[in-house]
């Protein structure tokens, strides 16, 4: 998933996206509305985690703006105020969810992977194909009942290409999905991680190029 991380403050936001990070998961980062419109209109985002308070642009504003867009990005609005007054109200600007600060981190990993699900057309808990069995939750790959050890990159690569479903995925939209938006769109580092990983799934070999298109796991 990809997620934009919209928060003015910037100790909170790293923290967030360090975190998220951490779970195998795309994440940039801006510090006022304005911005965030701008990623929003550029960038296929899975989850907003929009502070409501931002500056420049008001964060009931910027989900004000994906709601009318259209866009499929899911909204998990964060504020500090608890009162149940402000959460509809939330709510009702079209926020899917809503997380009062100070909040635990858990949960809102388990809230974002929540929306992300919701985001995307509905996939089975457990991702398995030729023999791999990959289960999100638990960040646990399997092939043919062997444990296989990945990096997060490696593991958000081959969760991609399982959720394909057979469909030929592009270098352009791995690293949209599993990097961020300081990877270089010039960079081999798709073609690395893929080497890596097959390395690790062993033989018989899974992951087919298709030549000037992309990758697939038939």
């Amino acid at each position: 998933m990809r997620i934009l991380i919209a928060e003015d403050e910037r100790m909170l936001a790293d923290s967030i996206a360090e975190g998220l990070r951490a779970e195998a998961l795309a994440v940039d980062v801006v510090n006022d509305g304005d911005a965030a419109l701008e990623r929003l209109g550029v960038n296929d985002y899975d989850v907003l985690v929009l502070d409501r308070d931002l500056p420049v642009v008001h964060g009931d504003d910027v989900c004000r703006a994906v709601v009318e867009s259209g866009a499929p990005v899911r909204v998990l609005m964060l504020t500090a105020a608890a009162a149940v007054p402000a959460r509809v109200d939330g709510l009702r600007l079209g926020a899917d969810d809503y997380l009062t600060k100070p909040f635990a981190f858990d949960e809102l990993v388990a809230r974002v992977h929540a929306l992300g699900r919701r985001a995307r057309p509905a996939a089975p808990p457990l991702l398995e194909r030729v023999g791999i069995r990959l289960d999100p939750a638990r960040r646990e790959v399997y092939r043919d009942g062997r444990y296989l050890h990945l990096a997060r990159k490696e593991f958000g690569l081959l969760a991609e290409l399982l959720r394909a479903d057979g469909a030929v995925v592009s270098s352009e939209r791995l690293l949209e999905k599993v990097w961020d938006e300081h990877a270089d769109p010039f960079t081999n580092t798709v073609r690395v991680t893929l080497m890596k990983l097959r390395r690790k799934l062993g033989d018989p070999p899974v992951i087919e190029t298709v030549p000037g298109v992309g990758y697939r796991i038939p």
